[in-house]
């Protein structure tokens, strides 16, 4: 409130509405410091100069004589033009899922209209009403406790902390471009090496690239770049890549590219280093195999674009030694990354839990609802974006691989392990798309939507031959199906102790696979809405819509302890 009174109506609503941040400098400049001083030492004599040479100080502006409101009062039309249109801009991006902002900006609003003591009151009172509502809750115990947890090791073996201080990157495609860019992005030196040099150098580009942008912006200067830059080392040749404390291989997801570099790069290694494989599919146990040293042999789950995604999902395989396991955790913060472990499983937890989500709108599909009304029960149940277009982004030809791998892997392994054996939406529908040449935007150019030159799209006419049984599923139906599907499979990778934590199942599950964040995660979720009503709806769900919304007592259990919270 004290914002709007200092900054105006529209200049103080994105950092209400938004939380937006500003250096020191630009601070300053749009008034929300008085002064800026070189350093910690300089801010207690700087203030009590300040404060002698501005004797009225002690009066706030808006309790002196004759105050007006920066950009306008209530009555001012600029500001009654803001007001109108904020709400709506303001739905767009919380869906009504999230009562603070709305809050806010009516008490925003209202404040202009009242006197600044009204205006306090007002503000305490909303605020009181929010601090106990269930976001609020979820929001704390998984932002503000889970997050400390991340942060001060609680769920991080015991040890010395170590830092890697040379690195290697194994493949120049997006994603290792990407992981040599997050290295480079700290301060840690890497090599970046694929078969041949243009290879490399294309790879080293996709720092140039996000860097290039940066200094346009005025974010970097371009001495910073260019340090940025001479950090990256492209090669084609091994010998330019040893001695590494850490290995990152980001080849292609084949079992046979990645048995030939694991063999041929392991002994790059330095004596204490620690060696990663980016997957999304493949078993660390099984790939650990390869290793001279399974015991430094580890998963690293980064998602892409790396240089957004800020997590990474770190898969411990059945001969990892917890001294990999620690060195790893600190690897992964020491380039600015949240590290969320897990142990070993078919599709570990987070490429388990987002497969769900693409499967459910497809049986959402299957059952005969509208496309345009499966986007929008995506988007109003919280999640960035609907399934179809999601599987159009990450393509129709990647589900196919992995479903194929699982199989190549069941009989290479003599296993039977039905892997996704309740995505029958995917299974069904996926393949078709491909064998119709629309495996996706990046593929074909062409998906579930259609796409123009521009890159504009229309939800593809021939969806149709698609619906099984023709139902007539509700939107709540929808929303839930796919928001339950997801947490029901979080469920059960704690129940099958995938997932450690609860803390690392509920961040994981926001910052990597995209669960609505009001939410406070996957599982936190279920502890909001209640176990009981969980366990109600879920039974109501399969009841109506078949065994993989069933959720045992057992499963449940975990959680009836509502002490267990996520940083404990």
């Amino acid at each position: 409130m004290r914002l709007t009174y200092k900054l105006g109506l529209e200049r103080a609503l994105p950092y209400l509405l938004e939380g937006k941040r500003r250096d020191p400098q630009k601070a300053l400049a749009e008034g929300l410091v008085d002064e800026v001083v070189e350093n910690r030492e300089a801010l207690t004599p700087a203030a009590k100069a300040w404060i002698k040479a501005n004797p009225e100080a002690h009066t706030q502006p808006w309790d002196q004589k004759g105050f007006r409101f920066p950009g306008g009062d209530a009555t001012s039309p600029k500001v009654r033009q803001v007001a109108v249109a904020a709400p709506t801009m303001l739905f767009q991006k919380t869906r009504g899922l999230m009562p603070a902002p709305e809050k806010i900006l009516d008490i925003a609003v209202n404040a202009m209209r009242n006197s600044f003591d009204s205006a306090l009151r007002v503000e305490s009172r909303g605020f009181t009403a929010l601090l106990g509502g269930p976001q609020s809750r979820a929001a704390i115990n998984t932002f503000f406790f889970g997050m400390q947890a991340i942060k001060s090791g609680k769920v991080r073996p015991e040890g010395e902390r170590w830092q890697a201080r040379t690195s290697t990157v194994l493949g120049a495609g997006m994603m290792g471009g990407g992981i040599a860019y997050a290295h480079a992005a700290r301060g840690l030196p890497v090599v970046l090496k694929d078969r041949d040099l243009a290879a490399a150098e294309k790879g080293k580009g996709y720092s140039a690239t996000i860097t290039g942008k940066a200094v346009k912006r005025g974010r970097m200067s371009e001495a910073d770049q260019q340090a940025h830059m001479d950090r990256i080392t492209a090669t084609d040749d091994y010998a330019k890549a040893g001695g590494a404390d850490v290995i990152a291989e980001a080849v292609f997801e084949e079992i046979g590219v990645k048995e030939q570099v694991i063999k041929e790069s392991f002994g790059l290694l330095s004596e204490d280093g620690i060696y990663g494989s980016n997957t999304s599919t493949l078993p660390i146990s099984f790939l650990q195999t390869f290793a001279p040293d399974p015991s430094r042999f580890i998963g690293l789950h980064f998602f892409s674009p790396v240089d957004k995604m800020k997590v990474v999902e770190i898969i411990v395989g059945r001969d990892t030694s917890e001294d990999t396991l620690r060195k790893t955790y600190d690897y992964v913060q020491q380039i600015g990354y949240m590290p969320i472990v897990v142990n070993d499983a078919r599709g570990f937890f987070t490429s388990r839990v987002f497969s769900t989500y693409l499967d459910e709108g497809l049986m959402l599909l299957r059952d005969g609802m509208d496309p345009v009304a499966i986007e929008r029960a995506g988007w109003k149940a919280g999640m960035p974006v609907g399934p179809l277009q999601v599987h159009d982004e990450v393509s129709m030809e990647l589900t196919r691989k992995i479903t194929a791998t699982h199989r190549d892997l069941d009989k290479l392994l003599g296993e039977n392990t039905e892997f996704g054996k309740d995505n029958v939406g995917v299974y069904e529908i996926a393949s078709k798309m491909c064998e119709l040449s629309r495996r996706g935007r990046h593929w074909d150019g062409a998906g579930f939507y259609d796409y123009d030159e521009a890159g504009n799209r229309t939800l593809w006419d021939g969806l149709g031959q698609f619906v099984v049984e023709d139902r007539d599923v509700p939107m709540g139906d929808a929303m839930d199906r796919l928001i339950y599907r997801q947490t029901i499979e979080t469920l059960r990778c704690l129940d099958e102790n995938v997932l450690r934590t609860e803390v690392e199942g509920n961040l994981g599950s926001i910052f990597a696979i995209g669960f609505p964040a009001y939410t406070g995660g996957a599982l936190q979720f279920i502890r909001m809405t209640g176990l009981e009503a969980f366990k109600a709806r879920a039974d109501a769900l399969a009841d109506a819509y078949g065994e993989r919304f069933r959720v045992s007592d057992g499963q449940m259990a975990l959680l009836a302890d509502k002490a267990a919270v996520a940083a404990e």
